[in-house]
Order: structure tokens, then C-alpha cells, then sequence
């Protein structure tokens, strides 16, 4: 069978965490339209008859590396192109951003085969334009293959699938037929939460908060979790609880449905908001909150 890891990579908010999650078929990654969405490298493994490959989400590789959080956003995403079989380079329109030419310069050096997908085709209705777009694409890159898809309507999905498993060594399944990811129920819990608040408050604060699981209880009926809600400062944490604790309520709720949905169990979901200033500009607060467990 061919096996082996794809890194999906990328600049911020092109599609890559609902690209994985519509070629495993099930929600690993959480998604929003927010850029950064991503912030850990997410594993998504995908077993058919053709073989397995075993798909590596990354955050989004960007220009800024500002803020601690930033640094180790980036490093993440430079990492996952150590020891893979073949990049997925996800971008979005038919144009090529400032930031595009560092990535060139990042696959060069890894040396994997590179497929070019370009993501949302549905917007673009002049479907001329992506011939032209390619036959330049052609001239920058040697991209094994070319593709347009749209991730979120399953257009070219399967094809898309065809070209990877194409490139994937000959090789024994390195995971279980029916394993899907390598994180732990906790972790998805955690990021179920996050999403719920990411989507929620819209542009307030996204990028200032993070969760952490306190506490993870599986019981024979029914799943307890506990866990804290870290903002940077107290008016953050009056946003995220809202008017007479609303806001908090309808996350949890929302995320309760998901988190059952996902582990076919029911939970009891319990949520405080605490403040850790600067957490994100702090290297051995992000280590405390689990960022770099990767490395």
C-alpha cells in the first residue's frame, strides 16, 4: 500500500484545517474565519483501500513574529516539512502575496514533491484564468501536480486524493486501520472550546485567549471536563463571561454538542475565565499552557 505524511502548509486562513477535515471526513481541526485559527500541529490520518495518507495541519506561515505566540506559530510550521513525503501548498486566488516567496524558499530547502491547490474555486467564475494562472505557476515552481478544489463545497476532493496517494512511498500502515488522530480527547476538547469562543466574539479578542483542560474525567456514562478559559486582561475576561454570563453559557453549550458529537458520549462541560497577563508574549507561560509540545 502507499503510506506516508503530507504536510498541508500555507499562509493564515487559506482553508487548510477545512481541506483536512473534508479529506479524513470528519472534524479534527477547528476552523473560523479568523487567521491564526490553527496554533498546533494537528495529525489527521486517513486509511482507504488505496493506502494512508497521514495528513500534518499546520498553522498558517505568516511575516509577523511579533509576539512569542507568533515565534512559535512559525517555528511549527517549519518544522512539519522535516520528514515528510510530499507538501500541499494551499492558497487562496489567483494571485501570488509577498509572503509566498519565503515559502518558495522553504520547500526548496526541505526538497519534497510539492502539489499546488488552489482553494474556494468557487468564487472565481473566469475559469480561463486558472489555465493562465498555472502555466505561470509552472514557470516559478516544479510542482508535481496542480489542482483547483474547493475544500468547503468538495469540489476536486477526490481527485485532489488520487494525486497524493500517487506520490505516498510504498510502505506497511504506520497507524491503525480506524485511528484517525494522534491527540487525545482532552486536546480536541480544548480546541472545540476555543473554536466556540473564536466564533463568538468575532474580531474582539480571538488572538488573547487560549484554553487549557484542568481536568478530564471519563466516567462510565458520561465524560466530566473542566476547564479554564486564559485572557490577558480583566476587561477580556468581562467580554468572554458577557452580560450576566451569556456569552459563556452559549459557548459551552456549543461546544458540549460538538465534543459529544465527536467522542459519541455525553459531557458535562464546566468553564471559568482566568486572567494570565501577557500569556502570549511569554515563552515559559506558553509552555505552561502547551504550546511546543511538539518539538
Amino acid at each position: 500500500m502507499n503510506c506516508g505524511y503530507v504536510a498541508l502548509i500555507g499562509r493564515p486562513n487559506v482553508g487548510k484545517s477545512t481541506l483536512m477535515n473534508h479529506l479524513l471526513g470528519q472534524k479534527i481541526s477547528i476552523t473560523s474565519r479568523k487567521p491564526q485559527t490553527t496554533r498546533h500541529r494537528i495529525l489527521g490520518i486517513n486509511t482507504s483501500d488505496k493506502g494512508q495518507a497521514i495528513y500534518m495541519d499546520t498553522p498558517g506561515m505568516h511575516q509577523s513574529e511579533k509576539r512569542a505566540l507568533n515565534r512559535y506559530l512559525n517555528r511549527t510550521a517549519d518544522t512539519t516539512l522535516l520528514g515528510v513525503d510530499i507538501a500541499v501548498w494551499l492558497i487562496d486566488g489567483l494571485a501570488w502575496q509577498d509572503y509566498d516567496e519565503v515559502i518558495f524558499k522553504k520547500l526548496e530547502k526541505a526538497g519534497v514533491p510539492v502539489i499546488l491547490v488552489v482553494n474556494k474555486i468557487d468564487r472565481v467564475k473566469d475559469k480561463e484564468a486558472i489555465l493562465e494562472f498555472f502555466t505561470e505557476a509552472k514557470k516559478k515552481y516544479s510542482f508535481t501536480d496542480m489542482i483547483p478544489v474547493s475544500a468547503l463545497k468538495g469540489i476536486n476532493l477526490a481527485q485532489l486524493d488520487d494525486l497524493i496517494m500517487a506520490q505516498l512511498p510504498e510502505s506497511d500502515l504506520i497507524y491503525p486501520e480506524d485511528q484517525i488522530t494522534d491527540r487525545p480527547e482532552r486536546f480536541l476538547a480544548a480546541e472545540i472550546v476555543r473554536e466556540k469562543l473564536t466564533r463568538r466574539l468575532g474580531d474582539e479578542l480571538p488572538y488573547s485567549l487560549t484554553v487549557e483542560i484542568e481536568r478530564y474525567e471519563e466516567l462510565d456514562k458520561i465524560n466530566k471536563i473542566y476547564a479554564t478559559i486564559w485572557v490577558e486582561r480583566d476587561s477580556q475576561k468581562n467580554i468572554v463571561i458577557g452580560k450576566q454570563g451569556e456569552l459563556l453559557k452559549k459557548v459551552g453549550t456549543d461546544a458540549r454538542l460538538d465534543i459529544e458529537k465527536l467522542i459519541e458520549k455525553k459531557v458535562y462541560l464546566q468553564l471559568w475565565v482566568k486572567v494570565k497577563k501577557g500569556w502570549s508574549n511569554n515563552e515559559r507561560a506558553l509552555q505552561s499552557l502547551g504550546f511546543g509540545d511538539e518539538f
